[in-house]
């Protein structure tokens, strides 16, 4: 874990409600992310369990937020009938603050039908744009189809663990839409996302885990969590030639606007903070 050199960390998109985190995630949630500087967590719901669950953290911990949403890994047999019912359920009691985690997803063989994907994605976007949310999109290996379908629909939100080329990422700016970037942008095989991190705009950008996931270098392989959102910020300051602090107070002002977070997050504990 990195040591304590940071504060006003925000993280635009975990899972903590994962079973990664059952041996200790009360500590985690209640000490060790506040205390090494952690404000700002949207923990987002894969499926309507998951949905579940995030909401409730988000219930437990001031300082998460839930994201709900069908992800198309867990299209399957034991998705209800009435799955977007309970979707716009939730979002209409205003307890989310946004639609995600959705997409596609085309690298698993055993994940439902590309066309039965796309039109799960497609009805969340369009319950998206209906209720007024943002959105938070997976695209692995469906770079077309997911553009297809954002560029039908145009809503707000971020396409997150972003995975396309410079040409895509201009594309999605250019709809209006957030890049989020995490761990990956650590690795040594990032030489697109490297790309990416050098050219976007600050005001675009949003820091991410995608934890226990995409765990950042010199830590990868390891259980990844919201502490570790610097080590993906120092990398992108380092391609841009300006300060860690530029980064991370960007991407926090942006995950503020686009989830709607002004006047719902909680003021800092009395913890002595520790500059950049």
């Amino acid at each position: 874990m990195p040591a304590k050199e940071y504060y006003e960390i925000y993280d635009s998109h975990a899972h903590y409600d994962d079973s990664a985190f059952d041996s200790d995630r009360a500590r985690l949630l209640e000490e060790t992310l506040p205390i090494n500087g952690v404000r700002c967590v949207i923990n987002m719901g894969t499926r309507i369990r998951s949905c579940a669950s995030s909401l409730g953290l988000a219930g437990c911990n001031p300082y998460f937020f839930a994201g709900v949403g069908i992800h198309p890994s867990e299209i399957d047999e034991d998705l209800p009938e009435n799955w977007l019912d309970c979707l716009r359920a939730w979002l209409a009691e205003k307890e989310a603050v946004c639609v995600g985690e959705i997409g596609l997803d085309y690298h698993w063989k055993d994940n439902a039908p590309r066309e039965r994907q796309m039109e799960v994605f497609a009805a969340q976007l369009a319950l998206a744009n209906e209720l007024g949310y943002p959105v938070c999109v997976h695209d692995r290996e469906a770079h077309a189809d997911v553009l297809a379908l954002l560029r039908e629909y145009k809503p707000q939100g971020v396409v997150h663990c972003f995975s396309g080329n410079l040409e895509m990422a201009r594309e999605i700016l250019s709809l209006g839409m957030y890049i989020g970037i995490g761990g990956a942008v650590t690795f040594k095989n990032a030489r697109k996302l490297l790309d990416v991190a050098r050219e976007i705009p600050l005001d675009r950008l949003l820091l991410e885990t995608d934890a226990p996931y995409m765990t950042p270098e010199p830590y990868r392989g390891q259980r990844n969590d919201s502490t570790n959102i610097p080590l993906a910020a120092e990398k992108i300051a380092l391609l841009q030639g300006i300060s860690t602090r530029e980064v991370i107070e960007a991407s926090n002002a942006n995950i503020r606007r686009l989830f709607r977070l002004d006047g719902l997050l909680h003021a800092p504990s009395d913890l002595d903070p520790v500059i950049y």
